[in-house]
């Protein structure tokens, strides 16, 4: 259904456009409506630590609450049940559910922040139709099946297999820090289908069912105590080619539509802390009185508001038809930084307690540093930062033109020295 509460003629705040304002106005008395209003003593959770099973029904639930609307996927296209919504329209959203308890929708980032676009971009009507409203609504969890043992920061130098065999696909290999393996119905999983060519071209797509015979999880614990990351096995397990996600060897192409709304996403929302917790925070351990303990919080919420504004600024682009660009590196750069600078001050100002409670700036503290590593790390943001933004010379890369099955990696796959 098609979103109803945006063209109205009801005039707003001043300043404001009357069509944003009348947009502003319908979406506050839906949420009204909806939603209860945000506590001032929401605790503070940092991008799905600590998630367990309750954030499942509660995000289910949730959007539910706005399918109908199609505000739980406000950027999708009407046709797909999303909101079409325009970039101001989509930053007037966020700036309204600030008010209200909106519960963490970490465990289903994957699927909505990533997996939904390129299904969008790369799949086929059918693919869509399949598997667009388990996304939607939550119903099917999606992980994201990259990052290898050996292959991490150079993702293009993947060594999993997908041979061909019939109208199915055998897989065998082995991928790292898969989040939310353990529960997800499917993985979005990058396999080497043609290791006669150049690295980045032997590479293809594919959804496969993580209940599929042939894979085997092991879970990895984090310093903050949670268990959300996998190593997963693949031995021989079958995919069906109606699974595989555009052309076979294009899967590059789709690892990098997948990466850039990874990084556009991670550095345009707030990482679950919002000024109030800034502030609460102060006024808890009575530290609002100093002034330099003052300046750096101040300097913290202005960042987080930047990345607010940075998403506004990437969602204008891809409204006009862009992909996501280095301006997502720029902003998950920035996010990293905030968040340990607040986790670093959060620390401070409990004192002793801050080294000796388990509470809630505890798991942050521990959480932050993560940040710099997840959907690619700081190093890899600043060399595309470097290279398609100011235009530096790029890294060496000897093996770049190399037939994947001549580098030294392929080399210690075969058991070479």
């Amino acid at each position: 259904m098609a979103i109803t509460i945006g063209r109205g003629d009801v005039l707003g705040t001043p300043g404001e456009d009357p069509a944003l304002a009348g947009f502003r106005r319908r979406v506050r008395g839906l949420l009204e409506e909806r939603l209860p209003l945000r506590r001032s003593d929401e605790p503070v959770s940092v991008m799905g630590a600590g998630e367990g099973p309750e954030a499942l029904v509660a995000g289910r639930r949730f959007l539910a609450l706005l399918e109908e609307e199609g505000l739980g996927t406000p950027a999708w296209p009407v046709e797909h049940g999303g909101a079409g919504l325009t970039a101001p329209e989509l930053s007037v959203l966020s700036e309204e559910l600030a008010d209200f308890e909106v519960p963490d929708l970490y465990p289903f980032s994957v699927a909505l922040g990533m997996v939904g676009y390129v299904v969008l971009t790369h799949g086929t009507a059918e693919q869509q139709a399949r598997w667009l409203p388990g996304i939607r609504t939550g119903a099917e969890i999606w992980c994201q099946m990259f990052s290898e043992p050996d292959a991490g920061s150079d993702l293009a130098g993947l060594s999993t297999r997908a041979e061909r065999d019939g109208d199915e696909w055998r897989v065998t290999g082995q991928k790292l820090w898969t989040s939310r393996a353990h529960y997800s119905r499917w993985g979005l999983l990058l396999a080497r289908t043609d290791p006669t060519v150049r690295k980045h071209r032997g590479i293809t797509a594919f959804a496969v069912d993580m209940e599929a015979p042939g894979i085997v999880l092991r879970p990895l614990r984090q310093i903050n105590g949670d268990e959300h990351f996998n190593e997963v096995f693949l031995d021989g397990t079958r995919i069906p080619d109606r699974d595989r996600i555009g052309g076979v060897g294009d899967g590059w192409r789709v690892a990098i539509t997948t990466l850039m709304h990874e990084r556009a996403g991670i550095g345009g929302r707030s990482a679950g802390v919002s000024p109030s917790h800034v502030l609460g925070l102060l006024a808890r351990w009575g530290a609002g009185g100093d002034p330099i303990v003052r300046q750096r919080a101040a300097a913290i919420l202005t960042e987080l508001d930047l990345t607010k504004r940075n998403a506004m600024r990437a969602r204008s682009a891809q409204q006009q038809g862009a992909t996501p660009g280095p301006e997502g590196s720029g902003a998950k750069l920035l996010l990293a930084a905030t968040v340990k600078r607040l986790a670093g001050l959060a620390m401070e100002v409990q004192g002793p307690h801050g080294m000796l409670d388990d509470g809630e700036w505890q798991t942050v503290f521990l959480t932050a540093p993560s940040i710099s590593i997840r959907g690619g790390t700081d190093e890899i943001q600043r060399n595309i930062i470097g290279e398609r933004v100011l235009g530096l010379p790029g890294e060496p890369r000897v093996d770049k033109d190399l037939p994947f099955d001549e580098t030294r990696r392929a080399g210690r796959d075969r058991g070479a020295s």
